[in-house]
C-alpha cells in the first residue's frame, strides 16, 4: 500500500459513513452548515500542524503519504483528515440523533 495508505483509510471512513446520509442524516445536503461546523476547528489544527512541522516537532513518514505538500509543508492527507473525520463524525452524530428521536417516538406510543 505505502504512499496511498493514509488516503485509503480516509476513503474507507467516507465509504463506511456515506450510507448514513441516505438513511436520513442530511449532512451533505446542508453544505453551509457543514462548512461552518468544521472550518474553524480544522483551520486551528492546520495552523497548529504547520507550526509544529516548521519547528521540527512533527512530521509525516514519507512512506505513507503521497508526497503532495500544501503550503507550510502540510501533506494533502493531513488537510483531508481535518475534513473527512469531522464530516464522518457529524454524519454519525446526526444518525444517532435520528435514531434516538425514533426510539423516543416509538416508546411514547
Amino acid at each position: 500500500m505505502g504512499k496511498i495508505e493514509y488516503l485509503l483509510v480516509l476513503a474507507a471512513c467516507v465509504l463506511v459513513t456515506l450510507p448514513l446520509e441516505f438513511a436520513g442524516a442530511r449532512v451533505y445536503r446542508q453544505p453551509r452548515r457543514l462548512v461552518r461546523s468544521i472550518l474553524p476547528v480544522g483551520a486551528v489544527f492546520l495552523v497548529w500542524d504547520a507550526v509544529a512541522i516548521a519547528a521540527g516537532a512533527w512530521d509525516f513518514a514519507p512512506a505513507f503519504v503521497s508526497g503532495i505538500l500544501l503550503p507550510f509543508s502540510v501533506p494533502l492527507e493531513e488537510v483531508l483528515f481535518f475534513v473527512v473525520v469531522p464530516v464522518c463524525g457529524v454524519l454519525t452524530y446526526e444518525s444517532v440523533q435520528l435514531t434516538m428521536a425514533w426510539l423516543r417516538r416509538r416508546a411514547s406510543r
